[in-house]
């Protein structure tokens, strides 16, 4: 068994990035990932070698996050403006920074209808910027499985689109 704190240099952005994707909050990710790691410390002894490392841990920030926003259930509701970003400052007028804005307002719609495990898988690609190797670990899948997912949800994305 390694020590936690080579676990925590290890698996830390694995983690960060897990939850940026779900909570899309840099703060409040920043702040879960210490909790999970607070958890993982307090519970390292549970820890019965059935899975991998990083899956654990990603279980312990899931758990987590569903704990805080139970707590603040205001806080990560989805906001589809959130989403969107800002207009691109490059763009020629005002009128197709509107348009870039609505379209990434219809593409965010159509990803938050997405069926599981796509939207899953998405919103981890997209935003967590996770390798797929790293999306399996997480949903206890392998890599291809993941790369497949992924594919066919963004063609399924492109569908609705």
């Amino acid at each position: 068994m390694k020590s936690m704190d080579e676990i925590y240099q290890k698996y830390a952005k694995l983690v960060y990035r897990y939850l940026l994707s779900k909570t899309r909050n840099p703060a409040l990710a920043e702040e879960l990932t210490q909790e999970t790691f607070y958890q993982a410390v307090r519970r390292i002894h549970k820890f019965d070698g059935s899975c991998k490392i990083s899956t654990w841990l990603c279980a312990i920030a899931k758990n987590q996050m569903i704990a805080y926003q139970r707590k603040h259930p205001e806080a990560l509701e989805f906001d589809e403006s959130v989403l969107a970003g800002e207009p691109d400052m490059t763009a020629d007028s005002a009128e197709r920074q509107a348009l870039q804005s609505e379209n990434r307002v219809e593409i965010m719609r159509a990803l938050h209808l997405c069926q599981e495990p796509y939207r899953e898988v998405l919103y981890l690609r997209i935003f967590g910027n996770l390798s797929f190797r790293e999306i399996g670990e997480i949903m206890e899948k392998t890599e291809n499985w993941a790369r497949v997912t992924y594919y066919r949800g963004r063609e399924k994305l492109r569908e609705k689109l």
